[in-house]
């Protein structure tokens, strides 16, 4: 069974999509809120599989709210539904844990298909979504060489949306290296931000998102 938490600021919107999701035998609605300030508290008492957000408006700190979730939770796959491709940041989408971007007229087969994906690992995004994701060429010809087991390690947990507290965790490092890694991460990249260090990670392939 897929849990699945709705977020959308319209009740009818919320009300649309959480009928869609309970429409499925293999899902379940664990949970509905109007925006992403109240999302944390929920996420941790109701641990979803799947974010299901209905993006109203690509507001600047959002991406950065979504990564603190994603600090203290396992990684959280979550699904955009978007009026226009167009208005959101694709790279900092994926590097704040989005994997799968659909339009907002989507059939709800489309969106039904899409959350089983996302919920077993897998991207899905929408056809036109290709002219707006420009990967920069910024990596050094011999990054993946340069790049130690354990830096790559780390780039790929940066892949999956997981905050430096996390990957501490689960690397069984203290939160100091964490940071020494990403820094050498960034210097051998030529990057200067996480999402910029995922971006080239997929470039490379080295993450599979």
């Amino acid at each position: 069974m897929i849990g699945v938490m709705v977020v959308a600021a319209s009740p009818v919107v919320r009300a649309g999509l959480s009928a869609v999701v309970a429409s499925d035998p293999q899902m379940t609605v664990v949970g509905s809120v109007s925006d992403v300030d109240v999302l944390a508290r929920e996420v941790k008492q109701l641990q979803p599989d799947v974010l299901l957000l209905d993006l109203d408006d690509d507001s600047p700190d959002l991406w950065d709210k979504l990564l603190l979730i994603q600090e203290e939770q396992d990684p959280l796959r979550v699904m955009l539904i978007v009026e226009e491709l167009a208005q959101i940041d694709t790279e900092a989408a994926i590097g704040a844990g989005v994997r799968g971007i659909l339009l907002d007229n989507s059939t709800e087969l489309e969106i039904l298909t899409a959350i089983e994906a996302i919920a077993l690992g897998l991207v899905v995004l929408h056809p036109d979504i290709l002219e707006f994701l420009s990967v920069r060429e910024k990596a050094a010809p011999n990054a993946v060489q340069t790049l130690t087991p354990r830096e790559i390690e780390v780039l790929q947990m940066l892949g999956s949306g997981l905050g430096n507290k996390a990957i501490a965790k689960n690397l069984q490092i203290s939160e100091h290296t964490v940071k020494f890694h990403v820094s050498s991460i960034f210097q051998k990249l030529a990057v200067s931000t996480r999402t910029e260090a995922v971006t080239v990670g997929v470039r490379l392939g080295l993450i599979l998102l």
